[in-house]
């Protein structure tokens, strides 16, 4: 069963999501606080998702997100944001969310995205079997696919699965540039609804993980006008 924790003060809001996740298949854990969506992923412990308001009481839908991510860098995270509040899009990926969704929504689309996220969640971890190259080298890094981690210089380096999937993308492309669609599509899939500005937001946080330098990249080099490419030196 697709396991997902929804965490939505407002009762109408929450009420509306959970009963269309439900019909689209989903087992639903709802929470109606930050502190409340921690207690019950510490009960239950297998979710596969997570769908966060950014704007919650007490404990916002931020820290909810960092302390999840510090938990699972495999659990899908999506955090529901106001039309208006593009910094906080930003800020919910930067802090380790997988995509986001601006309110008002139609159910049609949530629960598209969340199909969609799901079935990279489960791709990722469908993929550890016999036949599977284990490591991809890449200079400094070593991207072990079994385990999906991520060593550089023999020290590892936390990826969350979208993280690592870009990274996959590059090794496997090294040299060559990549357009911020062909990421997009590769990653997140041609049903997304989303942004490319997602892609962007994503290197930004990957470059903060393996360059020693984020400012001045020598891994992901950006393409002006196209998108980004990898180099391994």
């Amino acid at each position: 069963m697709k396991h997902i924790l929804v965490c939505e003060d407002e009762t109408s809001i929450r009420e509306f999501v959970v009963i269309n996740l439900k019909r689209a298949g989903y087992e639903v854990t709802e929470a109606g606080s930050g502190e409340e969506a921690l207690q019950k992923f510490e009960e239950q412990g297998d979710m596969d998702m997570a769908l966060l308001d950014v704007m919650l009481p007490g404990m916002d839908g931020f820290a909810v997100c960092r302390a999840l991510r510090e938990k699972s860098d495999t659990m899908g995270i999506i955090m529901l944001t106001a039309r208006t509040q593009e910094m906080e899009k930003v800020g919910g990926l930067m802090m380790g969310a997988d995509d986001y969704v601006t309110k008002p929504f139609s159910p049609s689309e949530l629960v598209a995205r969340v199909d969609a996220l799901y079935r990279r969640v489960s791709a990722l971890r469908d993929r550890a079997t016999p036949n599977l190259i284990e490591e991809m080298q890449s200079g400094e890094f070593t991207l072990n696919l079994r385990t999906r981690t991520l060593k550089k210089r023999g020290e590892p380096l936390e990826l969350t699965q979208v993280e690592f999937q870009i990274l996959e993308y590059f090794f496997t492309n090294e040299g060559k540039a990549l357009s911020r669609s062909d990421i997009l599509t590769h990653v997140w899939g041609t049903e997304y609804f989303g942004e490319e500005k997602i892609v962007d937001v994503n290197i930004r946080r990957l470059r903060m993980k393996v360059e020693d330098d984020p400012s001045n990249p020598r891994h992901i080099l950006t393409v002006w006008g196209m998108g980004y490419k990898w180099q391994s030196a």
